[in-house]
Protein backbone atom coordinates (compact mmCIF):
# COMPACT_ATOMS: atom_id res chain seq x y z
CA UNK A 1 0.00 0.00 0.00
CA UNK A 2 2.81 2.46 0.71
CA UNK A 3 6.02 2.81 -1.74
CA UNK A 4 9.21 4.56 0.01
CA UNK A 5 9.46 7.32 -2.88
CA UNK A 6 12.11 9.81 -1.34
CA UNK A 7 13.99 10.69 1.94
CA UNK A 8 14.92 13.99 2.65
CA UNK A 9 17.99 13.11 5.34
CA UNK A 10 17.01 12.57 8.54
CA UNK A 11 13.64 11.44 10.96
CA UNK A 12 10.26 12.27 9.92
CA UNK A 13 10.10 13.79 13.89
CA UNK A 14 12.99 15.01 15.79
CA UNK A 15 11.76 13.49 19.23
CA UNK A 16 13.01 16.54 21.87
CA UNK A 17 12.06 15.38 25.63
CA UNK A 18 10.40 18.33 26.98
CA UNK A 19 9.15 17.40 30.34
CA UNK A 20 12.37 18.27 32.51
CA UNK A 21 12.07 21.60 31.06
CA UNK A 22 8.62 21.87 32.16
CA UNK A 23 9.90 21.58 35.63
CA UNK A 24 11.43 23.88 38.63
CA UNK A 25 13.85 26.04 36.90
CA UNK A 26 14.12 24.70 33.56
CA UNK A 27 10.82 25.88 32.48
CA UNK A 28 12.74 29.35 32.06
CA UNK A 29 15.40 27.86 29.48
CA UNK A 30 14.35 27.73 26.31
CA UNK A 31 12.61 24.53 24.72
CA UNK A 32 12.87 23.22 21.81
CA UNK A 33 10.10 22.15 20.52
CA UNK A 34 9.30 20.03 17.16
CA UNK A 35 6.11 19.79 15.36
CA UNK A 36 5.60 16.00 16.98
CA UNK A 37 6.17 17.71 20.84
CA UNK A 38 3.69 20.30 19.57
CA UNK A 39 1.15 17.47 18.75
CA UNK A 40 1.60 15.91 21.97
CA UNK A 41 0.89 18.35 24.16
CA UNK A 42 -1.99 19.43 22.26
CA UNK A 43 -3.80 15.92 22.63
CA UNK A 44 -2.61 16.06 26.02
CA UNK A 45 -3.25 18.74 27.88
CA UNK A 46 -4.99 21.60 25.64
CA UNK A 47 -8.45 23.31 26.76
CA UNK A 48 -9.53 21.77 23.02
CA UNK A 49 -9.27 18.13 24.21
CA UNK A 50 -10.99 18.65 27.32
CA UNK A 51 -13.86 19.79 25.14
CA UNK A 52 -13.70 16.46 23.04
CA UNK A 53 -13.38 14.58 26.19
CA UNK A 54 -16.13 15.59 27.98
CA UNK A 55 -18.30 15.92 25.10
CA UNK A 56 -17.56 12.06 24.37
CA UNK A 57 -18.94 11.50 28.03
CA UNK A 58 -21.74 13.13 27.33
CA UNK A 59 -22.63 10.81 24.45
CA UNK A 60 -21.46 8.22 26.46
CA UNK A 61 -23.79 8.83 29.48
CA UNK A 62 -26.73 9.24 26.76
CA UNK A 63 -26.17 5.38 25.40
CA UNK A 64 -25.93 4.22 28.71
CA UNK A 65 -29.85 6.14 29.78
CA UNK A 66 -30.84 4.56 26.03
CA UNK A 67 -29.97 1.10 27.36
CA UNK A 68 -31.70 1.64 30.83
CA UNK A 69 -34.85 2.36 28.83
CA UNK A 70 -34.82 -1.54 27.94
CA UNK A 71 -34.27 -2.70 31.47
CA UNK A 72 -37.41 -3.08 34.19
CA UNK A 73 -38.33 -0.88 36.56
CA UNK A 74 -38.65 -1.03 39.95
CA UNK A 75 -40.48 1.78 42.43
CA UNK A 76 -41.21 2.38 45.63
CA UNK A 77 -44.29 5.63 45.91
CA UNK A 78 -45.11 6.54 49.99
CA UNK A 79 -46.38 9.24 51.70
CA UNK A 80 -45.03 10.20 55.23
CA UNK A 81 -47.39 12.37 57.83
CA UNK A 82 -47.62 15.66 56.99
CA UNK A 83 -47.33 18.52 59.47
CA UNK A 84 -49.26 21.73 58.28
CA UNK A 85 -49.15 25.22 59.92
CA UNK A 86 -50.70 27.83 58.06
CA UNK A 87 -53.15 30.73 58.42
CA UNK A 88 -56.55 30.03 57.73
CA UNK A 89 -59.55 31.73 57.29
CA UNK A 90 -62.46 31.24 60.23
CA UNK A 91 -65.88 32.29 59.99
CA UNK A 92 -66.60 33.61 63.49
CA UNK A 93 -70.23 33.13 65.29
CA UNK A 94 -71.22 37.35 64.32
CA UNK A 95 -70.03 36.02 60.28
CA UNK A 96 -67.20 38.14 60.19
CA UNK A 97 -63.55 36.36 59.44
CA UNK A 98 -60.55 36.11 60.69
CA UNK A 99 -57.23 34.31 60.41
CA UNK A 100 -56.06 31.72 62.63
CA UNK A 101 -53.22 30.10 63.18
CA UNK A 102 -54.28 25.77 62.28
CA UNK A 103 -51.91 23.08 63.05
CA UNK A 104 -52.94 19.55 61.74
CA UNK A 105 -51.01 16.44 61.64
CA UNK A 106 -52.50 13.44 59.06
CA UNK A 107 -51.37 9.90 57.79
CA UNK A 108 -53.85 8.07 54.94
CA UNK A 109 -54.44 5.10 53.20
CA UNK A 110 -56.67 3.82 50.68
CA UNK A 111 -59.59 1.12 50.75
CA UNK A 112 -62.93 0.63 49.15
CA UNK A 113 -65.59 0.17 51.75
CA UNK A 114 -69.16 -0.03 50.77
CA UNK A 115 -71.81 0.39 53.10
CA UNK A 116 -75.71 -0.88 52.39
CA UNK A 117 -77.68 1.24 54.84
CA UNK A 118 -81.23 -0.89 53.98
CA UNK A 119 -79.22 -4.36 54.48
CA UNK A 120 -76.59 -2.34 57.48
CA UNK A 121 -74.38 -4.17 56.30
CA UNK A 122 -70.45 -2.94 55.70
CA UNK A 123 -67.95 -4.39 52.92
CA UNK A 124 -64.49 -4.07 52.24
CA UNK A 125 -62.17 -4.89 49.19
CA UNK A 126 -58.94 -4.20 48.33
CA UNK A 127 -55.76 -5.05 45.66
CA UNK A 128 -52.88 -5.15 47.47
CA UNK A 129 -50.72 -6.71 44.35
CA UNK A 130 -51.55 -6.05 40.56
CA UNK A 131 -49.52 -6.08 37.54
CA UNK A 132 -50.66 -5.17 33.73
CA UNK A 133 -49.55 -4.48 30.49
CA UNK A 134 -50.79 -1.47 27.46
CA UNK A 135 -49.52 -2.57 24.02
CA UNK A 136 -51.08 -0.76 20.88
CA UNK A 137 -51.36 -2.02 17.75
CA UNK A 138 -50.85 -1.67 14.20
CA UNK A 139 -49.45 1.69 15.67
CA UNK A 140 -46.24 3.67 15.76
CA UNK A 141 -43.46 2.03 18.21
CA UNK A 142 -40.90 4.49 18.96
CA UNK A 143 -38.78 2.21 21.00
CA UNK A 144 -38.45 -0.10 18.01
CA UNK A 145 -36.67 3.02 15.99
CA UNK A 146 -34.52 4.33 18.77
CA UNK A 147 -32.84 0.35 19.28
CA UNK A 148 -31.75 0.58 15.74
CA UNK A 149 -30.50 4.36 15.55
CA UNK A 150 -29.55 4.67 19.42
CA UNK A 151 -26.56 2.13 18.75
CA UNK A 152 -25.88 4.58 15.73
CA UNK A 153 -25.24 7.64 17.26
CA UNK A 154 -23.25 5.91 19.91
CA UNK A 155 -20.54 4.78 16.94
CA UNK A 156 -20.72 7.99 15.55
CA UNK A 157 -20.07 9.74 19.12
CA UNK A 158 -16.75 7.22 19.15
CA UNK A 159 -15.96 7.95 15.05
CA UNK A 160 -16.31 11.84 15.89
CA UNK A 161 -13.96 12.06 19.13
CA UNK A 162 -11.23 10.15 17.02
CA UNK A 163 -11.42 12.98 14.12
CA UNK A 164 -11.63 15.51 16.32
CA UNK A 165 -8.15 15.02 18.40
CA UNK A 166 -7.21 14.61 14.81
CA UNK A 167 -8.11 17.97 13.97
CA UNK A 168 -6.72 19.14 17.20
CA UNK A 169 -3.47 17.73 15.68
CA UNK A 170 -3.76 19.84 12.30
CA UNK A 171 -5.05 22.82 14.25
CA UNK A 172 -1.83 22.32 16.49
CA UNK A 173 -0.16 21.76 12.71
CA UNK A 174 -1.15 25.08 10.99
CA UNK A 175 -0.50 27.06 14.64
CA UNK A 176 2.92 25.29 14.66
CA UNK A 177 4.15 26.46 11.32
CA UNK A 178 2.27 30.52 11.30
CA UNK A 179 4.99 30.62 14.32
CA UNK A 180 7.76 29.09 12.14
CA UNK A 181 6.92 31.65 9.47
CA UNK A 182 7.06 34.65 12.19
CA UNK A 183 10.03 32.76 13.41
CA UNK A 184 11.55 32.48 10.03
CA UNK A 185 10.80 36.14 9.20
CA UNK A 186 12.18 37.59 12.40
CA UNK A 187 15.84 35.63 12.25
CA UNK A 188 15.45 37.02 8.57
CA UNK A 189 14.77 40.55 9.59
CA UNK A 190 17.38 40.39 12.49
CA UNK A 191 20.19 39.16 9.69
CA UNK A 192 19.15 41.60 6.92
CA UNK A 193 19.34 44.82 9.95
CA UNK A 194 22.59 43.25 10.80
CA UNK A 195 23.78 43.16 7.14
CA UNK A 196 22.15 46.44 6.32
CA UNK A 197 23.81 48.27 9.56
CA UNK A 198 27.46 46.54 8.10
CA UNK A 199 26.80 48.04 4.72
CA UNK A 200 26.29 51.68 6.16
CA UNK A 201 29.60 51.39 8.24
CA UNK A 202 31.50 50.38 4.86
CA UNK A 203 29.08 53.51 2.74
CA UNK A 204 30.16 55.93 5.74
CA UNK A 205 34.13 54.71 5.07
CA UNK A 206 33.45 55.37 1.19
CA UNK A 207 31.83 58.66 1.60
CA UNK A 208 34.73 60.21 3.51
CA UNK A 209 36.76 58.77 0.78
CA UNK A 210 34.82 60.24 -1.89
CA UNK A 211 34.04 56.85 -3.53
CA UNK A 212 30.50 57.04 -3.15
CA UNK A 213 27.81 59.26 -4.36
CA UNK A 214 25.31 60.85 -1.87
CA UNK A 215 22.34 59.13 -3.39
CA UNK A 216 23.51 55.94 -2.97
CA UNK A 217 24.76 56.70 0.59
CA UNK A 218 20.78 58.04 1.09
CA UNK A 219 19.86 54.56 -0.50
CA UNK A 220 21.83 52.59 1.59
CA UNK A 221 21.03 54.29 4.85
CA UNK A 222 17.34 54.43 4.04
CA UNK A 223 17.68 50.09 3.53
CA UNK A 224 18.91 50.31 7.25
CA UNK A 225 15.53 52.30 8.19
CA UNK A 226 13.55 49.75 6.46
CA UNK A 227 15.09 46.79 8.32
CA UNK A 228 14.82 48.03 11.87
CA UNK A 229 10.95 48.73 10.73
CA UNK A 230 10.71 44.91 9.18
CA UNK A 231 12.53 43.56 12.22
CA UNK A 232 10.04 45.53 14.49
CA UNK A 233 6.88 44.09 12.36
CA UNK A 234 8.79 40.47 12.46
CA UNK A 235 9.61 40.59 16.21
CA UNK A 236 5.64 41.81 16.53
CA UNK A 237 4.17 38.49 14.32
CA UNK A 238 6.36 36.73 16.67
CA UNK A 239 5.00 37.48 19.53
CA UNK A 240 2.14 36.87 18.40
CA UNK A 241 2.19 33.81 17.08
CA UNK A 242 4.05 32.74 19.93
CA UNK A 243 0.72 33.59 22.45
CA UNK A 244 -1.57 31.70 19.89
CA UNK A 245 0.48 28.31 20.12
CA UNK A 246 0.98 28.53 23.80
CA UNK A 247 -2.35 29.00 24.29
CA UNK A 248 -3.55 26.35 21.86
CA UNK A 249 -1.24 23.60 23.09
CA UNK A 250 -1.54 24.39 26.84
CA UNK A 251 2.07 25.43 27.25
CA UNK A 252 3.05 28.18 29.62
CA UNK A 253 3.38 31.58 28.26
CA UNK A 254 6.31 32.13 30.18
CA UNK A 255 8.07 29.20 28.80
CA UNK A 256 10.36 30.72 26.03
CA UNK A 257 10.59 28.27 22.68
CA UNK A 258 12.34 27.43 19.79
CA UNK A 259 11.15 25.66 16.82
CA UNK A 260 12.91 23.37 15.62
CA UNK A 261 12.05 23.33 11.21
CA UNK A 262 10.84 19.69 10.60
CA UNK A 263 13.19 19.12 7.45
CA UNK A 264 13.08 15.73 7.65
CA UNK A 265 10.09 13.75 6.04
CA UNK A 266 9.21 10.50 5.19
CA UNK A 267 7.23 10.39 1.39
CA UNK A 268 4.88 7.64 0.79
CA UNK A 269 2.50 6.81 -1.87
CA UNK A 270 -1.27 6.14 -1.16
CA UNK A 271 -3.20 3.69 -2.58
CA UNK A 272 -7.04 5.56 -2.97
CA UNK A 273 -8.63 2.56 -3.09
CA UNK A 274 -7.72 1.45 -0.25
CA UNK A 275 -7.74 5.16 1.55
CA UNK A 276 -11.34 5.19 0.53
CA UNK A 277 -12.01 1.95 2.28
CA UNK A 278 -10.63 2.83 4.97
CA UNK A 279 -13.02 6.44 5.34
CA UNK A 280 -15.91 4.34 4.80
CA UNK A 281 -15.10 2.03 7.75
CA UNK A 282 -13.77 4.64 10.26
CA UNK A 283 -15.13 7.62 9.67
CA UNK A 284 -18.67 8.90 11.52
CA UNK A 285 -20.30 9.32 7.73
CA UNK A 286 -21.02 5.65 7.32
CA UNK A 287 -22.93 5.11 10.08
CA UNK A 288 -25.17 8.73 10.15
CA UNK A 289 -25.76 7.80 6.71
CA UNK A 290 -27.69 5.00 7.29
CA UNK A 291 -28.96 6.40 10.71
CA UNK A 292 -30.73 9.14 8.42
CA UNK A 293 -32.12 6.76 5.98
CA UNK A 294 -34.01 4.87 9.00
CA UNK A 295 -35.09 8.19 10.43
CA UNK A 296 -36.59 9.15 6.86
CA UNK A 297 -38.22 5.70 6.59
CA UNK A 298 -39.15 5.99 10.75
CA UNK A 299 -40.98 9.24 9.77
CA UNK A 300 -43.01 7.91 6.80
CA UNK A 301 -44.13 4.69 8.98
CA UNK A 302 -45.25 6.95 11.44
CA UNK A 303 -46.92 9.12 9.15
CA UNK A 304 -48.85 6.07 7.84
CA UNK A 305 -49.17 4.37 11.19
CA UNK A 306 -50.76 7.88 12.87
CA UNK A 307 -53.13 7.76 9.98
CA UNK A 308 -54.78 4.30 9.88
CA UNK A 309 -56.65 1.76 11.88
CA UNK A 310 -55.40 2.24 15.77
CA UNK A 311 -55.72 -0.40 18.01
CA UNK A 312 -54.79 -1.14 21.60
CA UNK A 313 -54.77 -4.51 23.84
CA UNK A 314 -54.69 -3.87 27.53
CA UNK A 315 -54.41 -6.53 29.94
CA UNK A 316 -53.62 -7.04 33.70
CA UNK A 317 -53.17 -9.90 36.74
CA UNK A 318 -53.43 -9.44 39.98
CA UNK A 319 -55.12 -10.40 43.35
CA UNK A 320 -57.81 -8.81 45.15
CA UNK A 321 -60.09 -9.90 47.98
CA UNK A 322 -63.18 -8.48 49.99
CA UNK A 323 -64.73 -9.32 53.65
CA UNK A 324 -67.02 -7.76 55.95
CA UNK A 325 -64.15 -6.90 57.64
CA UNK A 326 -61.61 -4.33 57.07
CA UNK A 327 -58.09 -6.93 57.88
CA UNK A 328 -59.91 -9.68 56.52
CA UNK A 329 -59.30 -7.84 52.77
CA UNK A 330 -55.63 -9.36 52.99
CA UNK A 331 -55.96 -12.71 54.30
CA UNK A 332 -55.98 -15.35 51.34
CA UNK A 333 -56.51 -12.67 48.20
CA UNK A 334 -58.15 -13.99 44.67
CA UNK A 335 -56.76 -13.33 41.22
CA UNK A 336 -57.91 -10.32 39.39
CA UNK A 337 -57.88 -10.64 35.68
CA UNK A 338 -58.43 -7.80 32.80
CA UNK A 339 -58.13 -8.08 28.93
CA UNK A 340 -59.25 -5.54 26.55
CA UNK A 341 -59.30 -4.29 22.93
CA UNK A 342 -59.88 -0.94 21.62
CA UNK A 343 -60.22 -0.16 18.52
CA UNK A 344 -60.24 3.60 16.86
CA UNK A 345 -61.05 3.91 13.08
CA UNK A 346 -60.71 7.47 10.91
CA UNK A 347 -63.81 8.06 9.11
CA UNK A 348 -63.24 10.96 7.99
CA UNK A 349 -60.46 14.25 7.94
CA UNK A 350 -60.51 16.02 4.75
CA UNK A 351 -57.26 14.21 3.22
CA UNK A 352 -55.07 15.30 6.01
CA UNK A 353 -53.82 11.65 6.68
CA UNK A 354 -52.98 11.90 2.63
CA UNK A 355 -51.18 14.56 2.51
CA UNK A 356 -49.09 14.10 5.81
CA UNK A 357 -47.88 10.56 4.14
CA UNK A 358 -47.10 12.48 0.77
CA UNK A 359 -45.21 14.94 2.89
CA UNK A 360 -43.32 12.15 4.24
CA UNK A 361 -42.49 10.31 1.07
CA UNK A 362 -41.26 13.44 -0.17
CA UNK A 363 -39.25 14.36 2.66
CA UNK A 364 -37.68 10.31 2.34
CA UNK A 365 -37.34 10.48 -1.08
CA UNK A 366 -34.86 13.79 -0.43
CA UNK A 367 -32.88 12.29 1.92
CA UNK A 368 -32.23 9.59 -0.23
CA UNK A 369 -31.09 11.49 -3.07
CA UNK A 370 -28.86 13.82 -0.22
CA UNK A 371 -27.49 10.53 1.09
CA UNK A 372 -26.39 9.40 -2.24
CA UNK A 373 -25.00 12.42 -3.26
CA UNK A 374 -22.85 13.08 -0.13
CA UNK A 375 -21.78 9.44 -0.75
CA UNK A 376 -20.26 10.40 -3.59
CA UNK A 377 -18.66 13.55 -2.80
CA UNK A 378 -17.35 12.56 0.79
CA UNK A 379 -15.48 9.28 -1.45
CA UNK A 380 -13.96 12.16 -4.30
CA UNK A 381 -12.89 13.84 -1.36
CA UNK A 382 -10.56 11.60 0.18
CA UNK A 383 -9.70 10.58 -3.74
CA UNK A 384 -8.68 14.06 -4.37
CA UNK A 385 -6.59 14.23 -1.09
CA UNK A 386 -4.49 11.47 -1.27
CA UNK A 387 -3.69 12.73 -5.12
CA UNK A 388 -2.51 15.98 -4.13
CA UNK A 389 -0.69 14.08 -1.33
CA UNK A 390 1.32 12.47 -3.46
CA UNK A 391 2.10 15.06 -5.61
CA UNK A 392 3.37 16.95 -2.38
CA UNK A 393 7.22 15.49 -3.13
CA UNK A 394 7.86 17.86 -6.45
CA UNK A 395 6.91 20.98 -4.99
CA UNK A 396 9.08 20.40 -1.51
CA UNK A 397 11.96 18.72 -3.34
CA UNK A 398 11.93 22.23 -5.69
CA UNK A 399 11.36 24.26 -3.29
CA UNK A 400 14.51 23.22 -1.05
CA UNK A 401 16.62 23.85 -4.21
CA UNK A 402 15.34 26.90 -4.68
CA UNK A 403 15.81 28.11 -0.90
CA UNK A 404 19.75 26.70 -1.02
CA UNK A 405 20.06 28.47 -4.52
CA UNK A 406 18.56 31.68 -2.98
CA UNK A 407 21.06 32.01 0.21
CA UNK A 408 23.99 31.56 -1.76
CA UNK A 409 23.19 33.87 -4.13
CA UNK A 410 22.89 36.51 -1.46
CA UNK A 411 25.80 35.83 0.40
CA UNK A 412 27.48 36.34 -2.79
CA UNK A 413 25.54 39.65 -3.94
CA UNK A 414 26.22 40.60 -0.26
CA UNK A 415 30.14 40.30 -0.35
CA UNK A 416 29.97 42.01 -4.25
CA UNK A 417 28.01 44.65 -2.90
CA UNK A 418 30.65 45.37 0.07
CA UNK A 419 33.28 45.14 -2.83
CA UNK A 420 31.26 47.89 -4.95
CA UNK A 421 30.80 45.13 -7.67
CA UNK A 422 26.77 45.53 -7.45
CA UNK A 423 24.86 48.37 -6.50
CA UNK A 424 22.12 48.45 -4.07
CA UNK A 425 19.20 47.79 -6.13
CA UNK A 426 20.88 44.22 -6.99
CA UNK A 427 21.70 43.73 -3.68
CA UNK A 428 17.80 44.17 -2.64
CA UNK A 429 16.76 42.19 -5.71
CA UNK A 430 18.74 39.06 -4.57
CA UNK A 431 17.34 39.61 -0.85
CA UNK A 432 13.70 39.68 -2.16
CA UNK A 433 14.75 36.28 -3.98
CA UNK A 434 15.84 35.10 -0.68
CA UNK A 435 13.32 35.86 1.74
CA UNK A 436 10.42 34.57 -0.91
CA UNK A 437 12.62 31.51 -0.86
CA UNK A 438 12.76 30.62 2.10
CA UNK A 439 8.80 31.47 2.55
CA UNK A 440 8.41 29.59 -0.12
CA UNK A 441 9.88 26.24 1.80
CA UNK A 442 8.23 27.37 4.75
CA UNK A 443 5.12 27.12 2.97
CA UNK A 444 6.02 23.43 1.09
CA UNK A 445 6.63 22.16 4.10
CA UNK A 446 3.38 23.19 5.99
CA UNK A 447 1.00 22.00 3.05
CA UNK A 448 2.33 18.71 3.63
CA UNK A 449 1.98 18.84 7.37
CA UNK A 450 -1.60 19.77 6.88
CA UNK A 451 -2.22 17.31 4.11
CA UNK A 452 -0.72 14.96 6.45
CA UNK A 453 -2.99 15.22 9.17
CA UNK A 454 -6.12 15.99 6.94
CA UNK A 455 -5.41 12.20 5.36
CA UNK A 456 -5.80 11.46 8.79
CA UNK A 457 -8.75 13.15 9.32
CA UNK A 458 -10.36 12.00 6.05
CA UNK A 459 -9.63 8.44 6.64
CA UNK A 460 -8.87 7.82 10.69
CA UNK A 461 -5.97 5.55 9.58
CA UNK A 462 -2.18 6.09 10.16
CA UNK A 463 -0.43 5.41 6.65
CA UNK A 464 2.85 4.64 8.25
CA UNK A 465 1.79 2.22 10.54
CA UNK A 466 -0.64 0.89 8.58
CA UNK A 467 -3.31 0.49 11.23
CA UNK A 468 -6.58 2.58 12.36
CA UNK A 469 -6.35 5.44 14.26
CA UNK A 470 -7.82 5.20 18.18
CA UNK A 471 -7.31 7.60 20.92
CA UNK A 472 -8.18 6.66 25.07
CA UNK A 473 -10.72 9.40 26.84
CA UNK A 474 -8.87 9.34 30.45
CA UNK A 475 -12.33 10.60 31.64
CA UNK A 476 -14.50 7.31 31.24
CA UNK A 477 -11.25 5.49 32.70
CA UNK A 478 -14.07 4.30 35.94
CA UNK A 479 -17.03 3.65 33.56
CA UNK A 480 -15.79 1.18 31.04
Amino acid sequence: MQKLHSIIPGLAFLTVLVSQALNGQESLKTMSLNLQNAVDLAIHQSSSVMYTQNRNVNYYWRYKNYLSMYRPQLNLNGEFPNYTQSATPITQPDGSVEFKQVYYVYAATSIYRAQDFKLDKVDFSGSPFNIGFVQPLLAYNSMKWRKLTEPMVYEEAQKEFVESIERICQNTTVRFFRYLRAQTDNKLAESNLKNSENNLRIAESKRELGKISENDFSRIKLSVYNAQKAQNKAHMDLKNADFELKSYIGLDQDQEIELVIPLDILFFEIDPDIAVKEAKENRKETPQFERRLIEAEEALVQAKRSSGVNATLMGSYGISNSSDEFLLVYNNPERQRLLSLTVSVPIMDWGRAASRIKLAESRSDLVNFDVEKEKIDFEREVIVQVEQFNLLIDWINTAEEADKVAENGYQIALKKFQNGEISITDLNISLQERESAKRDYIASLQSYWVAYYNLRILTLYDFQRNEKISYYNPMLKDQN
